[in-house]
């Protein structure tokens, strides 16, 4: 019998036998707001002689501090699955021996819908028709279309394939760019030559040691004029100083789901510009969320019955 402590309910999957199955809900304190994914009620955490028999821990959707903490309280634990797709925020925590495991595949949709909705909004002018509205500012004109320009989507893993199933038929040509060159996808080093071809710029890669600060001054001044830059993978990847300059003088324009810092606190430049578009970290705040983060789990908990590797490891054996 293996422990496992998952933080959906019992019945809403259908588990094999051979586990004994406890449940941490760890819902967040608020519904909204900039601390909804970053706290947790702890008060339905199982007791310790529970904790002392885990092996395989679900972490509840978030970066919340007390729900990563919580590892140090599992001694037998084997294996950790997280319900974002990135898992900085876990490796801290990431002992000796102990398998990580993300949630590849879950936020493919919800982020891809996201990406490409940043990037219609942007360049068709929605932010300007919404700051016009209470003035009844009628806004007509000329406006940049999807249609005939080339996308540039840097990161091209599952959601990178996501998003560009999504632009397919918006009559575009997209250029996929990764860490490891392949066929039809080019290296990192490619980049300064592929960003002066692209009319948007669509970044959604984890963040590393390698990509922290990746989009810097440099990297944005080898964009087109007029060019969009779309970030829904992590803030950091941008140096925010530069990314202000270059949107602030109407060079380029921006579209964020993320930022740094984060929460992008009141008075910050970026809520301002007329050329920059901000979501409040919501890529995987959506309805597909629940039904895709229960079958991972549920697929998961199945080979783990079965004595089958894990999937979606990127720490441990089969990373």
């Amino acid at each position: 019998m293996v422990d496992v402590l998952i933080p959906f309910p019992a019945d809403s999957l259908a588990l094999p036998t051979g586990l004994d199955v406890h449940v941490w809900a760890g819902e967040p304190t608020t519904s909204t707001g900039p601390d909804m994914l970053t706290s947790n009620d702890t008060s339905g955490i199982p007791s310790q002689d529970v904790l002392d028999r885990v092996e395989y821990y679900v972490i509840p959707y978030g970066f919340s501090p007390a729900a990563v903490e919580l590892l140090d309280r599992l001694p037998k634990l084997r294996a950790v699955q997280t319900l974002t797709a990135g898992y900085e925020h876990v490796l801290p925590y990431v002992r000796d021996g102990l398998t990580l495991c993300n949630a590849r595949g879950v936020h493919d949709a919800s982020t891809a819908e996201l990406a490409v909705t940043l990037t219609l909004a942007t360049l068709r002018g929605i932010p300007a028709f919404v700051r016009a509205a209470p003035t009844g500012e009628w806004l007509q004109g000329w406006y940049d279309s999807l249609a005939d320009r080339t996308v540039l989507i840097v990161g091209y893993g599952a959601i990178g394939r996501a998003i560009e199933t999504r632009l397919q038929p918006f009559e575009c040509d997209v250029l996929k760019v990764a860490r490891t060159a392949r066929e039809g996808v080019a290296g990192f080093d490619a980049l300064p030559e592929l960003l002066g071809r692209a009319d948007v710029v669509i970044l959604i890669l984890p963040l590393t040691d390698e990509t922290r600060g990746m989009v810097d001054a440099e990297f944005l001044g080898r964009m087109r004029d007029g060019a969009v830059l779309v970030n829904v993978a992590r803030g950091p990847i941008v140096d925010t100083d530069a990314l202000v300059a270059e949107v602030g003088s109407g060079r380029i324009r921006a579209a964020m789901d993320v930022t740094d810092p984060e929460p992008l606190p009141p008075g910050h430049p970026l809520w301002t510009l007329p050329g920059a578009l901000i979501s409040p970290h919501v890529g995987g705040l959506s309805s597909a969320f629940l039904p895709r983060a229960r079958r991972l789990v549920q697929s998961q908990l199945t080979r783990l019955a079965a004595g089958e590797p894990l999937a979606n490891v990127v720490v441990g054996p089969g990373a």
